[in-house]
């Protein structure tokens, strides 16, 4: 992912926050596939993965001053796709019920396409009973492929809350397999 690694994530950073275009567009270009994975993973929907990963860069302009190196750039980076995701779903619920009912009946929206549905069959069939807090560490643990520590301070929780929310997933998902 990262060609030159987190010391190279740094030198890039700190050139970015002094003006310098080029060493942003490089972070971009090097993290952009973690944002939207991350996003869509996040949210189900590759528009959805899209509108966040937009958004991040976006908003990556100004919080890039605020990286201070305490954690790795990439988990950083993590953090601000998680929150926005968040952000997004917190803004879908108070618009949702009616306002989506009216788009279906009016033929506003389509369905999603093919492969949107696929992915998100897979998705859904693998975390889509889990209680948030659960999803969640799986997402970063799982998809994302983070350690427990880098999770734990994404979700601002302890290391050992991650540790135990996996294992607990993997009990509940196998009890599932064993028919019970």
């Amino acid at each position: 992912m990262a060609e030159g690694g987190e010391d190279s994530d740094a030198r890039l950073v700190a050139a970015a926050v002094s003006g310098d275009r080029a060493a942003f567009a490089t972070l971009l270009d090097r993290h952009y596939n973690r944002i939207h994975a991350l996003a869509w993973q996040l949210t189900g929907s590759r528009a959805d993965a899209d509108d966040v990963a937009q958004d991040v860069c976006c908003v990556l302009v100004e919080k890039l001053a605020m990286f201070r190196g305490e954690a790795k750039f990439s988990t950083w980076l993590c953090g601000i796709v998680f929150n926005a995701c968040r952000d997004l779903q917190r803004r879908r619920r108070s618009f949702r019920g009616l306002t989506e009912r009216l788009a279906v009946v009016a033929g506003l929206t389509r369905g999603p396409d093919g492969r949107d549905l696929h992915d998100a069959i897979w998705v859904r069939s693998a975390i889509a009973r889990l209680k948030p807090a659960y999803r969640d560490a799986v997402v970063l643990v799982a998809g994302q492929q983070l350690s427990h520590a880098e999770a734990a301070e994404i979700l601002g929780v302890a290391e050992a809350t991650i540790s135990w929310r996996m294992h607990e997933v993997r009990r509940m998902l196998g009890s599932e397999g064993d028919g019970a």
